[in-house]
């Protein structure tokens, strides 16, 4: 029987605030006012509905006068921003990849460097080159010229 009891007592601890009619009262009070709320919600349907649909551009903003000037101003700036977003929010995108894009164009330049230096060093390769050749060009030309000249001597 005391078990009996003490299960109660402790069933009753557990789902005190289930079943205790202080936190009932709260939660029926919450219920109404949620009623309530929704009852005026369906007599204002149609107005609510009618109010959705309409599109908020042809509302008018009241502004004073002397503000007009500032609100042209504002709304150009808004144009001209709203336009550039785009470009703003891929920049932003691009900041974390800097460092990596950094050390892309810091392999990209040291390539190009070693490029030049082989570049240069061919370019040095060809100039001997062609200074070879001009030489032995000139060589040749020269022994067949003097080849020409000693067979015009000798007569066959």
């Amino acid at each position: 029987m005391k078990n009996l009891k003490i299960e109660i007592l402790q069933l009753e601890k557990e789902t005190a605030d289930i079943a205790h009619p202080f936190f009932l009262n709260q939660k029926y009070e919450i219920l109404q006012d949620m009623n309530r709320h929704l009852e005026a919600v369906l007599k204002e349907k149609k107005t609510l509905r009618q109010r959705l649909m309409k599109p908020l551009c042809q509302e008018n903003l009241p502004i004073e006068a002397v503000f007009h000037r500032y609100v042209v101003e504002f709304l150009t700036l808004a144009v001209s921003f709203i336009e550039k977003l785009e470009s703003h929010l891929q920049t932003v995108r691009s900041i974390p990849q800097i460092p990596q894009t950094m050390k892309n164009l810091d392999n990209a330049l040291a390539k190009i460097d070693l490029l030049v230096t082989e570049v240069e060093e061919l370019a040095e390769q060809v100039l001997k080159w062609r200074e070879l050749q001009k030489g032995i060009h000139c060589d040749s030309f020269q022994n067949s010229k003097s080849d020409h000249s000693f067979s015009s001597l000798n007569p066959i």
